[in-house]
């Protein structure tokens, strides 16, 4: 107890700070407990459909779990990007984000096995122009991980290879394609709403990891010669798992509810999904310098 008492007061006497305050604020404070430091109360408050279908809350709270995910995937990349790491550090970040982006992906059965597609055709026009395509931590994501170049509309990669204008090439970016029309370039109300409550914000995100992306680091690394097989593997299943595996699943959901029954409906927001979501088309890669040719080939192909 004494080497306690003498750790904290070194402790607030190096902050300048009157230990006995401290003391007399623990005295008096109720001790914590589950439910408010989890904000149970608060988080369970968050569901709010929009209709009475029963499988609506599936739909809802499937989203909120994946947005809690990516946060901790951004939560991980982060402590890689914003300081100075070793190789062994590098590789236990991504493991943990694989480890999240895996349970996004095996947990896509909460949704394709577990709403009625006759509930979920009517709930979702009440849905529109909403749409997943939306989540802007999926793009605070890409953009921490890899250059823009890498996310660019596969029409525009080669003609703007060299560019260096962020502002140009956060105008082709690969999602776009999903809500442009490609004859009259008109913007769709899903892709317009987007950029307007979320464009300034990415375009500033990506001059701050213009040089110090997850790619950048690992690509000095790769160059230098040090990468470790470690670290090359984590980031090659970082690729995959983030850029072929979750949206494939997501696609083979899609069509369980879009093309049920003889009609073929459209996205919530109007996209193009089968092409905004199958890999093959966008060729989304984080790391291309760590494919083989036969990979970068084949990439996103069943």
């Amino acid at each position: 107890m004494e080497k306690l008492i003498k750790a904290l007061q070194e402790k607030y006497d190096a902050q300048n700070q009157p230990i006995e305050t401290y003391l007399s604020g623990l005295l008096h404070a109720k001790p914590i407990n589950y439910w408010d430091y989890i904000q149970v109360d608060t988080l369970l408050s968050l569901q709010r459909p929009r209709t009475d279908f029963p499988d609506e809350m599936i739909f809802v709270i499937y989203h909120q779990l994946t947005e809690l995910l990516l946060k901790l995937i951004k939560h991980e990349l982060t402590q890689i990007t914003d300081q100075e790491v070793d190789q062994k550090f590098f590789a236990e970040k991504i493991r943990r984000a694989n480890r999240y982006t895996e349970i996004c992906t095996n947990s896509f059965d909460v949704m394709g096995g577990g709403m009625e597609p006759e509930q979920y055709l009517k709930f979702r026009d009440t849905l529109t122009p909403a749409s997943g395509f939306q989540s802007v931590q999926f793009r605070e994501i890409e953009i921490i991980t890899s250059p823009l170049h890498n996310l660019l509309s596969h029409r525009y990669k080669e003609e703007l290879a060299d560019s260096d204008d962020i502002d140009e090439l956060m105008q082709h970016m690969y999602w776009q394609e999903a809500g442009t029309n490609r004859k009259t370039g008109e913007k769709s109300v899903l892709l317009s709403v987007f950029e307007k409550k979320y464009l300034a914000h990415l375009t500033d995100m990506a001059e701050v990891y213009w040089s110090k992306s997850v790619y950048q680091k690992a690509l000095r690394l790769k160059e230098s010669g040090e990468m470790t097989d470690e670290l090359v593997k984590e980031l090659r299943e970082h690729d995959q798992l983030f850029n072929v595996g979750w949206p494939k699943v997501h696609l083979r959901t899609a069509e369980v509810y879009l093309e049920h029954g003889q009609e073929v409906k459209a996205a919530t927001g109007g996209s193009e999904w089968k092409r905004y979501l199958h890999p093959k088309y966008q060729r989304r890669i984080f790391f291309p310098f760590l494919l083989t040719e036969e990979e970068f080939k084949n990439w996103g192909e069943d």
